[in-house]
């Protein structure tokens, strides 16, 4: 019995840590000087692109919007950058293979302990991506993309969205050397 209190526990923190975590890369043109933004506005041509609900855009832009004026950019008609986004997500497959319980064996103790059971769950892992162009030129300067685990409860969303966007913008702007 303890070793199943032990095998349950442990996959609750594999999936809560699973959750909860967002893998984060970025990419960016060297030969940028990124102090020379100070001002950003939506690339509205991209984001009607994203395959994504109205709300959930929203929401997205709602959080760079924030993240954006906490580094002090300001919003602006006429920007020097113009952000974009891109979005894709998966479902993925969980199969957890575990044993225990009474069944007929060989050898030395022909009635043992064991099994084979499993246990099967799905999450939806999606990718953002978040794209900074240069607004004069219309070229990608810095790209800054987050994995993770989604949620489809209303109530959480904003706020794992705002987890995404948060991770995804503190590698901006980049710290060049």
């Amino acid at each position: 019995m303890k070793k199943i209190k032990l095998l349950s526990l442990l996959f609750i923190t594999t999936l809560i840590v699973s959750c909860t975590s967002i893998r984060v890369a970025t990419d960016y043109d060297n030969a940028v000087d990124f102090n020379q933004y100070k001002t950003y506005a939506f690339f509205k041509e991209g984001i009607d692109k994203a395959e994504i609900s109205d709300l959930d855009k929203k929401r997205i832009l709602r959080a760079i919007d924030a993240e954006m004026q906490k580094k002090g950019f300001a919003k602006s008609e006429n920007p020097d950058m113009l952000v974009n986004i891109f979005t894709r997500s998966t479902e993925q497959v969980n199969v957890n293979n575990w044993g225990y319980g009474w069944g007929w064996g060989w050898g030395y103790n022909p009635w043992m302990w064991g099994g084979n059971y499993a246990s099967v769950s799905t999450s939806t892992e999606g990718t953002l991506y978040i794209d900074i162009l240069d607004a004069r030129k219309k070229e990608l300067v810095w790209q800054g993309i987050g994995t993770g685990v989604l949620t489809l409860d209303r109530e959480r969303k904003q706020e794992r969205i705002n987890e995404f966007v948060m991770e995804i913008m503190k590698e901006y702007p980049p710290q060049q050397k």
